[in-house]
């Protein structure tokens, strides 16, 4: 194991009508409170009335910000950014999933800068600091609600940036299960792969003797697998939301990379440079790409990915190569996300590969994609190729 710190200052309410808890977390002391979300099905489903209930109820000044993208886009993290400087807002909460959250530590950071905030996101300027926020969960998905991990597209030049900063950990999030009830059945399911995907990346890492953190990754995705069907096939089950809501947030809260050098994240490079030039929903774009991520990499070293057939999908080693063992992995995998719905292959987005040289530049707007095996263009382009 690598030495390592672990450190989440976001305090988590997890449960039925925690909501309430936004008066014991604001207090008395009057706030400029921006709202942040996406579109109306907040108000369909009743969080919003609550939410609002709870801020009127400690006389907040209460400003919105309302329809943020499912890739939330930089020109409304800037509206954002205007409407705190002239309202002087002092704390942010999102109401929505991952890309509310993303938005909102966008904006939290970009209200304490003077020029624009995409210098801070490309790195140009660094975050000296944030407004405070909290945020309400509505989809399980992103683990955003506890980290300080935010992704951003500038939609004029079709970039799609992930970004981190100690200062955008969320003061508090607040996750009751029931408001994910409402998410339309297709978010469900890249909710569930978005989380896998976590713990994937974090699984394939470098390091040595992890026993522990390697069996918490493999327990957590064998929980996904046992009940993610059982979620799709009955989505008003508060247990099944319940399970798949800690799954996600503990899937990308700082907790599976202790002891590790953080794992891989190529997959997730690839997928966002790819939904910058298609806007394709993140969930589906990982669903094509993370099985021929493990086909390519086994080629070169099945190790890994025989260690995750065997003791997450259920594969039999019995007669056959360590590289049988994990193509039969990645192809069960696969075969998991596309029984709950997700897609398969780019062509079921309609994309080929037009744009395939844009994708792969964007790919590497960043140095360094890759850790269990570094990329270069060849590798991204077979791995594109693969997924056609």
């Amino acid at each position: 194991m690598n030495t390592f710190l672990q450190y989440n200052p976001t305090r988590l309410y997890f449960g039925e009508k925690q909501i309430q808890q936004i008066q014991a977390e604001l207090g008395d002391q009057q706030r400029n409170v921006l709202v942040v979300y996406g579109g109306g099905s907040i108000k369909r489903n009743g969080v919003y009335e609550e939410a609002l209930h709870q801020l009127h109820s400690i006389n907040a000044n209460v400003f919105e910000l309302s329809g943020v993208e499912p890739n939330p886009r930089l020109t409304t993290v800037q509206k954002g950014v205007e409407i705190c400087k002239q309202e002087h807002i002092d704390f942010l909460l999102a109401i929505g999933g991952g890309s509310v959250i993303d938005c909102t530590k966008a904006i939290a950071a970009g209200a304490m800068y003077d020029g624009n905030p995409w210098d801070l996101f490309t790195q140009v300027a660094p975050v000296e600091n944030a407004l405070p926020f909290g945020t309400v969960l509505t989809l399980a998905a992103t683990g955003s609600e506890m980290n300080q991990v935010s992704v951003i597209t500038n939609w004029d030049t079709h970039d799609k940036i992930g970004w981190s900063s100690p200062y955008v950990f969320p003061t508090f999030s607040i996750l009751d299960p029931h408001y994910t009830k409402s998410v339309p059945l297709d978010q469900t399911i890249y909710g569930i792969v978005d989380s896998m995907s976590h713990a994937l990346e974090h699984y394939f890492h470098r390091t040595d003797n992890t026993p522990m953190i390697d069996g918490f990754i493999e327990s957590l995705l064998r929980t996904a697998i046992q009940n993610g069907p059982k979620l799709v096939e009955n989505p008003d089950s508060f247990q099944y939301r319940e399970t798949m809501m800690y799954i996600s947030t503990t899937a990308f809260n700082g907790t599976l990379s202790n002891g590790t050098d953080g794992g891989d994240w190529a997959t997730h490079r690839i997928e966002h440079a790819l939904s910058a030039v298609y806007d394709i929903p993140h969930g589906g774009g990982l669903a094509i790409l993370f099985p021929n991520w493990l086909e390519h990499v086994l080629e070169d070293d099945p190790s890994r990915v025989k260690q995750l057939a065997i003791n997450v999908l259920g594969v039999s080693e019995e007669g056959k190569s360590d590289k049988d063992i994990a193509k039969e992995g990645a192809k069960a995998l696969r075969q998991f996300w596309n029984n709950l719905g997700a897609p398969s292959r780019l062509a079921d987005y309609n994309i080929d590969d037009t744009h395939f040289t844009d994708i792969i530049e964007k790919t590497f707007i960043k140095p360094g994609v890759g850790t269990y095996k570094e990329m270069d263009k060849d590798s991204v382009h077979d791995i594109l190729r693969r997924s056609l």
